[in-house]
């Protein structure tokens, strides 16, 4: 399971009273239960062959289900990025007998929260619906993944939207940064292609481009599925089969090639009249099913993860106050794999905060960890691992993700012992493995001091 992935928070944006009290109650009871017993996940499998992961829990009247299907967005076609995001925005816009108003409508009366997600390396959803209206609620996502409609109304009033999201976006130096650096970084690759699309790309996306989308992606040999709350193993193969068994068998076949990561060492500087520059940083990092990958984890957390207590936070921000806020993260995808950084700082400090930056990098490879960093970050991480079950949405990501990664039913009972694993001789070893400062991509957006850029921006990755 990524540890960056499937934090959805969905109980939270109900509109329904009812639902939004169950929900807070949801919230204080998983966290209850999880402190007095490990979450039993219990494999699910309907008559038809349909496999769901489940966390049973009667104690509210919930239930959570959350989705992925292999294939996102980097299997836009090279021409048309941002399809699978225009689809995601667009299938619970109306489905089967059900016009746009009329879906939503549905879903507003019964309580029921239906979304939709494209990422680079799945097409994602999550539902959560009072478990008297469930029924209702499998009925509608069935109806939105087997049968959209891309009605005229709908696809353009979305068609605005994008455009003028993308517009805004545009402008946003935050965004202008990491796309540029995902350019820079995957260069011709399909990851580096813009995952919401240009505005020349979803101004010319067709209904036949969604259609087809559809037909392609969803179907069953693709399907993860995770589902938690009051609902029985018997009760769930049946809501299985009358949901999913309607897709397709099998999606066409796909292939996305492995990805060779830029780490030139550019400098690029954007110019905007803004009175801080934004920095985004990266270079070469670890996939997830890396068996060093724990020990990238819990290295980066001590470096620029752990919000105060990480090195690049005490160098940039409380010993010189060049930043309110500093990071880094690992960005494992499936064909390719980042570690990245970024902050944001006065014109005039730039330099001097992307040379700390660079200088804490390279200390972190020289050195590596201390002991009492490494037993510090140890401990957070594990005890810390409870609160990402804060809610029944949450898990039921979680369980997707499991699957996605290919990790056991019992990582949740294992994942710990795994952080737990890692001693100090591993930590540094991979901290002078992954780190390499001369390495380092940096995209600059504003008008920086003390920064020379190596090249221009890359054109659209379109």
């Amino acid at each position: 399971m990524r540890e960056r992935k499937h934090q959805t928070a969905a109980l939270a944006a109900l509109p329904a009273p009812r639902l939004f009290m169950a929900g807070l109650l949801a919230v204080l009871t998983v966290l209850i239960a999880f402190q007095a017993r490990a979450v039993e996940v219990q494999r699910v499998v309907s008559p038809g062959g349909i496999e769901a992961w489940l966390v049973e829990d009667h104690s509210n009247p919930i239930i959570s289900l959350d989705l992925a299907f292999q294939g996102g967005a980097a299997l836009d076609p090279a021409g048309k990025p941002g399809l699978a995001y225009m689809v995601s925005t667009l299938i619970d816009e109306g489905a089967g007998p059900l016009d746009s108003q009329s879906f939503q409508g549905t879903l507003d009366d019964f309580s029921i929260s239906l979304r939709f997600r494209a990422g680079l390396d799945s097409f994602s959803g999550s539902l959560s619906t009072l478990s008297e209206n469930r029924a209702k609620a499998f009925e509608l996502l069935r109806l939105a993944l087997t049968a959209p409609r891309f009605d005229m109304e709908p696809v353009e009033r979305i068609r605005s939207q994008i455009l003028s999201r993308l517009s805004r976006e545009a402008e946003d130096p935050d965004t202008v940064a990491s796309r540029t650096l995902r350019r820079l970084m995957f260069q011709d690759h399909p990851y580096a292609r813009p995952t919401r699309g240009t505005e020349a790309s979803i101004a010319a996306m067709t209904v036949d481009d969604l259609r087809g989308f559809v037909r392609a992606r969803f179907a069953r040999d693709q399907l993860f599925i995770g589902v938690v709350g009051d609902i029985t193993p018997a009760d769930l193969e049946t809501l299985l089969d009358a949901t999913f068994l309607p897709l397709p068998a099998e999606a066409e076949p796909f292939t996305v090639p492995e990805a060779t990561v830029a780490n030139a060492g550019d400098v690029v500087v954007i110019e905007k009249n803004i009175p801080q520059s934004v920095v985004a940083i990266g270079q070469g990092g670890i996939k997830r099913d890396d068996p060093d990958y724990y020990a990238a984890y819990v290295v980066n957390y001590i470096l620029g993860g752990g919000g105060f207590s990480s090195r690049l936070v005490e160098e940039v921000r409380e010993k010189r106050g060049l930043a309110y806020s500093v990071y880094s993260y690992l960005g494992p995808l499936d064909y390719g794999a980042l570690v990245a950084a970024g902050t944001a700082t006065q014109n005039e400090r730039v330099g001097e905060s992307i040379d700390l930056i660079r200088a804490e990098w390279a200390r972190m490879a020289e050195e590596g960890p201390s002991a009492e960093e490494l037993e510090q970050a140890k401990r957070f991480l594990t005890g810390s691992f409870p609160l990402r079950f804060s809610s029944s949405g949450s898990i039921a990501g979680m369980l997707v993700g499991m699957q996605l990664e290919g990790l056991g039913i019992d990582y949740l009972d294992q994942r710990n012992a795994f952080v737990e694993a890692v001693d100090l001789d591993a930590a540094k070893r991979v901290a002078k493995e992954l780190y390499r400062s001369e390495d380092l991509t940096m995209v600059v957006v504003g008008a920086p001091q003390g920064v020379t850029p190596t090249r221009e921006a890359p054109a659209d990755g379109s």
